[in-house]
């Protein structure tokens, strides 16, 4: 019998393809020594050198000695740095020490000197794979809230996220904010072309005051699309990292910055009397904000407050009066989850190499304002896009319709998906569709239903309740009528035992409690209208936000 040997044993085969393959796998692998190469695998850093291998006194049975393994993978993503200096390679990457937590650490090599000439062209491969359409060496601003997470935000950053940040080049200038409003203040005055990214660490309170502070510039539009808002979670609320980093890890948060996409988000004004403010997370009337920000007598436990607060109410049928109006773009459930399922699974390139054209238009239209009107939509070169439905001051717009709610439970719109970790409220929200996605829920429902729908959250099985409406709007216009309202005997009960604050006939109604990115604001009416990828944010994926549960 007559053998073929090599390639040509296969008459499909392709010898220039096999050649190329060759080619390409040499490129791939740097030899770093005698017994050590690097090699660029499909997502990975390969690292193989015998030197890995330790020798182990015995094997688990104690009778042979065991070798560890002579290779080690490291993730692109997880590559912070690669630098040749002489004929010395050094790479940064984050190790992980535990599930939620990285450090920087180092790889090592001599090159030779034949084979510099590859190395320097190998590690420029090597910081495409490892950043890809991210920019390398961020210039961030950092801000500290030296009360963030009960006095550790500091420490925090030192310990976890400062590192990162050395470790791949970033240019970093820290400032630690003194009091309620400082970083409003900081980033009004900030020069946007000395920094590429404003990282906030602390809760969700800080970057909403870094968006005001953007918002309150001349060249608010500009301003707010050059420079990237980020979170490095350091406070007791973490949304903005959840969604845009999947984690509210400090660590891991740094490693998701360095790493992170350019990505245009939404951003809602909100008129409340003569003032205008920018939103970037969520506004709530109802349950969700009174457990929020209505339980400080409940503190001593700590983040189960909210829990039992929101169970209180909910079991208490606490309704909440009053009036809202709203921009409708699309209230079916089957059709929303469509939409995000197609965007979800685009194939097109996400938004993060570009403004979107709403935003383009916005900032071109921007015009001077009209010396006869006091309103904020036409305060004086405010720099920020007009306001297409008015503010809370102007007429109703002709299209809406003002609808009574006598029976509330919960008004609640988001821009992101989840309010906290494992409560996924708004699974189809998206970082800029135009639209906030908006919930509500009758307060007076059954005490089993209600549980049950509360149960739900974490699975992101919430909006398919029948007792949820889920809607699309790019607006609307809410009038409070009062304070929440206990039903039935349960919710009197809670009342005279403290965990409702009390409310009895004749005495006037305490005011009520409305959040705006976990902030309170006065209990007055207010509107809101969303300007669609008007503010910009680093992100993992650049299309939609982390955790995604739509299936």
């Amino acid at each position: 019998m007559t053998t073929v040997s090599g390639d040509h044993a296969n008459p499909f085969s392709d010898s220039a393809v096999v050649e190329d393959s060759r080619e390409f796998v040499a490129a791939s692998t740097l030899p770093v020594g005698r017994n050590a190469s690097l090699t660029l695998g499909t997502d990975s850093l390969i690292v193989l050198d015998e030197a890995l291998a330790r020798k182990e006194p015995w094997n688990c049975c104690g009778l042979l000695p065991s070798r560890s393994k002579t290779t080690r993978a490291v993730p692109f993503f997880n590559i912070l740095w690669a630098e040749l200096s002489d004929f010395e390679l050094t790479i940064h990457h984050a190790h992980p020490i535990s599930k939620n937590v990285v450090r920087v650490a180092f790889i090592n090599y001599n090159v030779e000197k034949t084979d510099r000439a590859l190395a320097a062209t190998w590690t420029e491969r090597l910081l495409d794979r490892a950043y890809g359409a991210s920019q390398r060496r961020k210039r961030v601003k950092v801000l500290v809230n030296p009360f963030g997470g009960k006095g550790s935000a500091a420490k925090w950053y030192t310990r976890d996220i400062e590192p990162i940040f050395a470790a791949a080049k970033c240019e970093i200038d820290v400032e630690r904010t003194q009091y309620n409003g400082h970083a409003v203040e900081i980033a009004e005055r900030l020069d946007t072309s000395a920094w590429d990214v404003v990282a906030c660490c602390s809760g969700d309170g800080v970057p909403h005051e870094v968006f005001n502070g953007l918002g309150k510039k001349q060249d608010a539009a500009q301003a707010l699309a050059d420079v990237a808002v980020v979170q490095l979670p350091c406070g007791s609320g973490n949304a903005m990292s959840l969604n845009l980093n999947g984690t509210d890890s400090p660590s891991l948060a740094a490693l998701c910055v360095v790493k992170g996409l350019k990505t245009p988000l939404d951003l809602v004004s909100i008129t409340q009397s003569d003032r205008r403010t920018l939103s970037f997370l969520s506004q709530s009337v109802g349950i969700i904000a009174e457990s929020d920000l209505g339980t400080d007598n409940l503190r001593w436990m700590g983040s189960a407050r909210f829990t039992v607060g929101f169970l209180v109410r909910l079991l208490g049928k606490t309704t909440y009066p009053c009036d809202i109006a709203i921009q409708l773009e699309n209230g079916d459930k089957n059709s929303i989850k469509a939409s995000y399922r197609r965007e979800r699974d685009s194939t097109a390139p996400p938004p993060s190499s570009r403004r979107s054209d709403a935003q383009q238009q916005q900032q071109a239209s921007l015009v001077e304002p009209d010396p006869s009107s006091t309103t904020p939509s036409s305060a004086p070169r405010s720099g920020l896009p007009p306001l297409r439905f008015g503010t809370i001051n102007d007429p109703l717009p002709a299209s809406w319709t003002m609808t009574p709610h006598p029976r509330l439970g919960n008004f609640y719109a988001g821009n992101m998906s989840y309010m906290a970790a494992s409560t996924p409220i708004f699974p189809c929200a998206l970082p800029a569709d135009g639209c906030l996605d908006l919930v509500t829920l009758q307060g007076d429902i059954g005490r089993v239903a209600a549980l049950r729908s509360f149960l739900s959250v974490e699975s992101g099985r919430f909006m398919d309740s029948d007792l949820v409406t889920y809607a699309k709007i790019a607006a609307f216009r809410i009038i409070p009528r009062s304070a929440g309202r206990q039903g039935g005997r349960l919710g009197r009960l809670m009342e005279r035992a403290g965990v409702v604050k009390r409310r009895g006939e004749g005495r006037k109604e305490e005011e009520g409690y409305i959040s705006i990115d976990g902030e309170r604001v006065p209990f007055e009416p207010f509107q809101a209208e969303v300007h669609r990828g008007l503010g910009t944010v680093l992100s993992r994926g650049g299309r939609v936000y982390e955790g995604d549960l739509v299936h």
